[in-house]
């Protein structure tokens, strides 16, 4: 599945994550004001409605679903065309699919954990990629309100991604943008954070945050979502 703006030679990054930390975890992570009971999932995959993190006309945290695959407000046919599951955060102000989503619309996508995989096809071979630490982690999103001529509405939202750390770049060249607590509050605050500062955030996670674990092959399948499906194999590659 194509990003915006991919080259011929794109491998789709960012494809697949998990969710398996309880909802009253990420809430008191995440700080917003819902309740949400939401199930484990432990192979989240493009299309499908994710929990994502943003704020209210009021500035207040707001837990969400939306559709994982932005839609801009320009576009004719959701589904017309690869869906924009990730934004590249190289010249994300500028986009026209993206820019006004960044200056109006960020977010933040909770995750505990995602997916690379690596070798030739047929045989690609899937790791985890997930915090040494344990706990959960946030990716940088956009979000986006795309309505229709009889009055119908979708949100949806694109993961942004940035250049491999040490951990990643074994596996692909780009990662998802992961983001400090410490940075929460200002990357959601759209009206008062400048887009500068905001552009700047968007740099590879420290190379010591996440570690590699090799899965077995049933990961591949994404309509796989059941526990015990994050099976690591026997011998691990990276560390």
């Amino acid at each position: 599945m194509l990003a915006f703006g991919a080259s011929p030679i794109y491998r789709p990054m960012c494809s697949r994550y998990s969710l398996t930390s309880p909802p009253e975890a990420v809430r008191a992570t995440f700080a917003y004001r819902d309740t949400p009971n939401f199930p484990v999932r432990y192979n989240i995959a493009p299309t499908q409605d994710i929990g994502v993190v943003c704020v209210d006309a009021d500035g207040q945290r707001r837990f969400r679903m939306m559709r994982w695959g932005l839609l801009p407000s320009f576009v004719r046919d959701p589904k017309a065309g690869p869906p924009m599951i990730n934004a590249r955060a190289e010249g994300i102000s500028t986009k026209s699919a993206f820019r006004r989503a960044f200056a109006e619309r960020r977010c933040l996508v909770p995750a505990d954990g995602f997916y690379e995989w690596t070798g030739p096809k047929g045989a690609r071979r899937p790791f985890l990629l997930r915090p040494r630490q344990g706990g959960l982690i946030a990716f940088a999103a956009i979000w986006e309100r795309w309505r229709d001529r009889a009055g119908g509405e979708i949100d949806s939202v694109a993961i942004i991604t940035c250049d491999a750390n040490a951990a990643v770049a074994p596996l692909h060249d780009r990662m998802p943008v992961v983001l400090g607590r410490e940075h929460f509050e200002a990357w959601l605050d759209c009206k008062a954070m400048e887009l500068k500062a905001a552009q700047d955030m968007l740099r590879p996670a420290p190379g010591d945050l996440l570690e590699a674990i090799e899965m077995h092959p049933q990961i591949n399948d994404s309509r796989r979502d059941e526990p015990g499906i994050q099976q690591p194999q026997q011998t691990q590659l990276l560390l």
